[in-house]
């Protein structure tokens, strides 16, 4: 799995996960899962035409299939941060709810940009265009007309 709950301490304490959740272990696991579904949906083309313009497309299944240091610290920190923020959601037992809307806010802006290409992760996997269905140099469709006719 790419994040476990163990990964977790790094974001938020131990006891206080164990205080929001009062020891059901299924609530972290779906607050993971919900994360790991957000931040793929970012990474995820969906094949619109504006999106036809050259940017990167990356290989999310890779991306979320690896496991131990073959992971972007990158998109795992952000998973780590995105799922802290769904597991709060419950309860704000000892922890600031601002400071984790604010990260949770922070990783949304950066994946919106990740997105529309503003920035790049060079170091993911990525798909080839051509195999992926879409075709990068492909230009999204231009109308035109032709210059007005003057009668003189």
């Amino acid at each position: 799995m790419f994040l476990d709950k163990e990964e977790l301490k790094s974001s938020i304490y131990e006891y206080q996960l164990e205080q929001i959740t009062e020891g059901d272990h299924s609530i972290i696991e779906m607050g993971i899962a919900t994360a790991i579904e957000e931040v793929r949906s970012y990474l995820t083309s969906n094949f619109k035409s504006k999106f036809r313009d050259g940017r990167l497309l990356y290989d999310t299944e890779a991306i979320f299939a690896a496991e131990g240091t073959d992971r972007n610290p990158l998109i795992l920190s952000m998973t780590k941060t995105c799922a802290v923020y769904h597991i709060i959601q419950l309860c704000n037992a000892d922890v600031i709810y601002e400071q984790a809307k604010e990260r949770y806010d922070r990783v949304i802006k950066y994946l919106d940009k990740l997105k529309t290409g503003e920035v790049t992760l060079a170091q993911l996997p990525q798909l080839d265009p051509d195999e992926a269905g879409n075709v990068a140099n492909q230009q999204p469709f231009i109308g035109d007309s032709r210059p007005k006719f003057n009668f003189e």
